[in-house]
């Protein structure tokens, strides 16, 4: 089995394994048996999903086995178009929980370095549920920040049943892209996420 994902917050774990469908005891933060067995069938169905779709470099698979399963197919689909068209997309940036939102909140805020990246804290961002994902784009190795090679990008990485972060209106976001939320609002994936439940 890879790396234990989250393993300083099982409760977010835990919630992230229900809403895969592979834990359905009580999320209480323990890492006993149940979370393990849930976790083991993650990482399974994560390496069935790689063979059949494609697998990348080690920080696009790190960063794409951090989602939930659903949005993992499309995160490898989207990134293989990407790739297909002689774009060296990678997946830099997956699922993070809500201790890592806050610490990505405050940067550029309260006097901490840095440019600010992003107005969600923990629990309101779609990468909170496993359902978003940011791309670098390369050339000769270097990272591009400019906005246009992502604007180009979007019309061969936004494949069907995912939304990207460039057609958001007061703060696009050009290297995100998640599944669609078919108009569920960010409180009600919150809400089901920490229920363990479904999302989408």
């Amino acid at each position: 089995m890879s790396a234990r994902l989250f393993e300083n917050d099982v409760i977010f774990l835990q919630r992230l394994l229900g809403c895969c469908g592979l834990y359905k005891a009580e999320i209480d933060g323990i890492y006993g048996d149940k979370t393990n067995d849930a976790e083991r069938a993650f990482d399974v169905r994560s390496t069935e999903i790689a063979e059949i779709e494609g697998v990348f470099d080690p920080r696009t698979e790190q960063n794409i086995r951090s989602l939930r399963t659903d949005a993992q197919v499309l995160a490898r689909r989207s990134i293989a178009n990407l790739r297909a068209r002689g774009i060296d997309a990678r997946v830099i940036s997956g699922t993070r929980s809500y201790a890592e939102q806050n610490t990505l909140f405050r940067q550029g805020r309260f006097g901490n370095p840095g440019p600010i990246v992003t107005r969600a804290r923990g629990g309101q961002s779609w990468h909170n549920f496993g359902l978003a994902w940011d791309i670098g784009i390369f050339e000769s190795g270097r990272y591009l920040t400019d906005d246009q090679p992502y604007r180009s990008a979007s019309s061969i990485g936004k494949i069907d049943g995912l939304e990207w972060g460039g057609d958001w209106r007061g703060f696009p976001d050009f290297p995100h892209y998640q599944l669609a939320s078919a108009g569920m609002s960010i409180g009600s994936a919150r809400e089901h996420f920490e229920c363990g439940g479904r999302i989408l």
